[in-house]
């Protein structure tokens, strides 16, 4: 089903992009300025970010007129943007839940989400460091800096090292400082 879902809302877009950027009127206007309303906002695709907002719509195309087909609601929840057009950003969860939200529904801090099992927090980016704290799968926290293997976060206060296997949120060899 939900590849199903995508393939849609896919379909939606391309079918609906005439009339999105003729309601909308931004994409004309990107357009007009020579900017590429599919990539707005010359960031790199794709990207993560984190939901500035406790609960947001996820819409089958980038238009407030597209129907809400998910709504998250959890607020600092790591996403990834895997295509723009004007003002809206399609994003993808950790589990592959798809849809389309304003960007003002986003923040541009990074995120970290534990997925698996129970994870330790280490003082130091070493196995061998210290256990300072134990992060439960679904535990959200902010993602500091990434060396290699090995990320800085901060998770409900416990500020540590983390294998980046460990939590979703970075690309694999994504330098973060």
């Amino acid at each position: 089903m939900p590849v199903r879902r995508s393939v849609l809302a896919s379909l939606a877009l391309i079918a609906g992009m005439g009339v999105g950027l003729v309601a909308a009127g931004g994409g004309m206007a990107l357009a007009a300025e020579g900017k590429d309303p599919t990539h707005a906002s010359g960031l790199p695709i794709p990207r993560f970010v984190t939901v500035r907002v406790g609960e947001v719509n996820l819409r089958s195309g980038p238009n407030g007129s597209y129907p809400i087909e998910w709504v998250f609601r959890r607020k600092d929840m790591p996403v990834e943007i895997i295509q723009e057009f004007d003002t809206w950003r399609r994003i993808r969860d950790w589990e592959g839940a798809e849809g389309w939200v304003h960007q003002s529904a986003l923040s541009g801090r990074r995120g970290v989400l534990i997925v698996g099992q129970t994870r330790p927090i280490h003082e130091a980016p070493r196995s061998d460091s210290a256990v300072v704290a134990r992060a439960e799968p679904g535990v959200i926290g902010s993602l500091k800096k990434c060396r290699e293997d090995w990320c800085e976060v901060d998770v409900k206060g416990y500020r540590g090292w983390m294998k980046r296997a460990d939590f979703w949120g970075t690309y694999a060899g994504e330098k973060i400082e």
